[in-house]
């Protein structure tokens, strides 16, 4: 704008001046513009928060619903791989063995703050199956739930309710929102009508909830005084309809949300709607050894995505078309038939197990879970299809929970690796018709991966390390991770075509420090490594951009140096430009006594100490949580009882409390 007009003083001053009459209608203007774009529809945020309206198409009062469908029990799951999901249909179906009326239901679909007008359902319960992510967070779709729990103090006194909650030992916070939802309730003046249940996936998630359950139903019952109806038939969820003649552009080719969404890609992308990344770099990164470690590189230029340090990519995997060929095969199917598997209960919200209509080769290749050894029940509703009497019978035993039947379970499936292609391949008299098994088998789910890479250096471009997962089973079979061995087939160009993988970015709480100043000490032996690419690479740009920064200081272990140690030479010119003055690597098996990172960091113990107690340093450790980050945690309070001059309990509090003031993170997997 140009300077304003400057009006002469004089004795006849108008009342107001031009300049006032333009700021005037200026401000009129922005008025009036506020207030028209005030009433325009917001943006709808990534996170429905619970307390506003949903549009009206979807019903979002369950207590609505469960009225209209004379429902009495619902069963809530906060859910990232499927599991709590899984667990809570499972629960729902039981409900109709006992004379009453479950559904399922995900808490972000509905209002939350309706919980307390349960009460208005006679004989109504409420069953939580939440699970824990990351750090003792709930799931993303529990988030909402969680914070309303936070911030509401609602009189629950009519409630009944229970909570299963799945987590994994091996994690610092084990069934952290489970335990809290539990406890919450309590506070809240709800009534819980059996104990909390904690299932341990380190050890055997199914055998905890088969045991919870088990029990659970009884109690159910004596409370509300009614008996099992005993009908242990199995209970179809849906019904088969087969296309004979339908436009084939109206069939579900692998799309996880909107029809043809591959073939017209549309901002913004996440869970429900991934972008195609091409495949820019597909290359091994170790240099001998039996296995096979990568470095892949996936193009989002134009997708609009944004990404920090230390965020998660999620990426969807199909199949293994030989395994999907083998079921087809073994059990008599066309795998290219047209179907539809339709809800019986027209009200659920869920119309279909997976995309439909589709054929059963893409069910089998994007949509569902082949490659896992089958939970129990899925055994329990095949059983009826075994035409041999010993083979129904031991089906139906490991779905029961009497200890041989666990045992047998654990040694027959889990311990032998048993996928449901080997189930029925071992077990000749068993061919139940494919759509019950497509039914009853799990959703596919998309795997994470740390990146590998900083936005600061590579806006347009996201890099993911893993390492190929292969095994032989104690049947003699070999098993293949499904995406590990589906990204290593990514090739950049396969004829003439570019590879592509469905992705979307989750964000995660694992970032380096706000103040440059402050130094970093990263832990992450082999794969670990992932994400310190990444903050190696932000802590160059940071120094090149001319910031002052901290001490950077890495901790990496692999077998041998010259088999597996991945990242060398970007490890190594990071440390002769200075941008990573301190580089320690642990090669545990190049000498006679193995040699791990914990190792290493108690060498340094004296320099350790001094950067976390003197001088604010923050601490991350990526990887393995089984045996590592325990490891790594006890190098650290081994220090700090002996430099610190604490004893073992002041040291535990110590590394406690630099968790909790966000300067001990991890990012672990088991």
């Amino acid at each position: 704008m140009g300077s304003a007009p400057v009006s002469v003083v004089g004795e006849e001053e108008p009342l107001f001046s031009n300049l006032d009459l333009f700021l005037f209608s200026l401000i009129v203007g922005l008025v009036i513009y506020w207030f028209m774009s005030r009433k325009k529809p917001e943006p709808i945020p990534e996170f429905k928060k619970i307390d506003t309206p949903a549009p009206a198409a979807r019903e979002t009062s369950f207590i609505e619903k469960m009225k209209k469908t004379g429902k009495n029990i619902i069963v809530f799951y906060g859910s990232q791989t499927g599991t709590a999901e899984e667990f809570a249909n499972r629960l729902s179906k039981d409900a109709q063995r006992y004379g009453m009326k479950g559904m399922a239901a995900d808490p972000e679909e509905y209002d939350m703050g309706e919980l307390s007008r349960l009460s208005e359902i006679k004989n109504s319960l409420a069953i939580f199956c939440m699970a824990t992510y990351g750090e003792g967070d709930p799931t993303d779709n529990a988030q909402d739930f969680y914070d309303w729990l936070q911030e509401n103090d609602d009189d629950m006194s009519g409630l009944n309710y229970t909570v299963f909650a799945l987590g994994n030992k091996t994690y610092e916070h084990y069934n952290a929102m489970g335990k809290y939802v539990d406890k919450r309730l309590e506070d809240l003046g709800a009534k819980r009508i059996f104990d909390l249940g904690l299932g341990d996936d380190d050890g055997n998630l199914e055998e905890d909830f088969v045991s919870w359950r088990e029990q659970f139903w009884p109690a159910v019952c004596e409370h509300f005084g009614v008996e099992a109806s005993g009908d242990e038939l199995s209970i179809r969820q849906y019904e088969l309809k087969e296309h004979t003649d339908i436009n084939m552009n109206k069939v579900y080719t692998g799309e996880i949300g909107r029809l043809k969404s591959f073939e017209v890609q549309k901002p913004p992308f996440d869970s429900k709607n991934p972008f195609l990344a091409p495949v820019t770099v597909n290359r091994k990164l170790n240099k001998a050894g039996d296995r096979h470690l990568m470095h892949l590189e996936l193009d989002i230029t134009g997708s609009k995505i944004r990404y920090e340090s230390g965020d998660h990519v999620a990426v969807f995997p199909t199949n293994d078309s030989v395994l999907v060929n083998k079921l087809g095969q073994i059990l008599g199917v066309d795998l290219d038939k047209v179907i539809s598997l339709n809800n019986l209960d027209e009200e659920s919200n869920k119309k279909h197990p997976f995309p439909c209509p589709t054929t059963y080769r893409t069910a089998l290749t994007h949509y569902l879970d082949i490659t896992h050894p089958p939970r129990t029940n899925v055994l329990y509703e095949l059983a009826q299809y075994a035409s041999d009497p010993k083979d129904q019978e031991n089906m139906r035993k490991m779905a029961s929970s009497s200890p041989e039947g666990k045992a047998l379970y654990q040694s027959w499936v889990l311990d032998a690796s048993r996928n449901i292609l080997a189930i029925l391949e071992d077990m000749p008299s068993l061919r139940p018709p494919v759509d019950h098994l497509c039914e009853l088998l799990p959703r596919l789910q998309a795997r994470y991966y740390s990146i590998a890479s900083s936005s600061k250096v590579h806006p347009n471009s996201i890099h993911i390390c893993a390492v190929v997962v292969e095994y032989k089973t104690k049947t003699g079979r070999t098993n293949k991770g499904v995406a590990t061995n589906w990204l290593k087939n990514k090739l950049v160009t396969d004829n003439g075509h570019k590879s592509t993988v469905p992705m979307y970015i989750r964000k995660s709480q694992f970032r380096l420090p706000f103040k440059a100043t402050n130094p970093v000490i990263m832990i992450g032996p082999g794969t670990g490594i992932a994400p310190f690419v990444g903050f190696i690479q932000e802590r160059g740009w940071l120094k090149q951009q001319g910031k002052e920064v901290g001490e950077t200081v890495m901790y990496f272990g692999c077998r041998h140096k010259n088999e597996d140690y991945i990242y060398q030479e970007e490890l190594e010119e990071a440390e002769k430009n200075a941008v990573l003055p301190q580089l320690h690597v642990a090669f545990s098996r190049d000498q006679d006594q193995k040699v791990y990172v914990q190792h290493l960091l108690k060498k340094n113990k004296e320099n350790i100490w001094k950067l976390i107690h003197n001088d604010n340093a923050h601490i991350y450790v990526c990887g393995d949580a089984r045996n590592m980050a325990k490891d790594v945690q006890s190098a650290f309070h081994d220090i700090a009882e002996e430099l610190g001059g604490m004893t073992r309990t002041q040291a535990t509090d110590y590394v406690k409390k630099l968790m909790t003031k966000g300067r001990y993170s991890q990012d672990v997997w088991s």
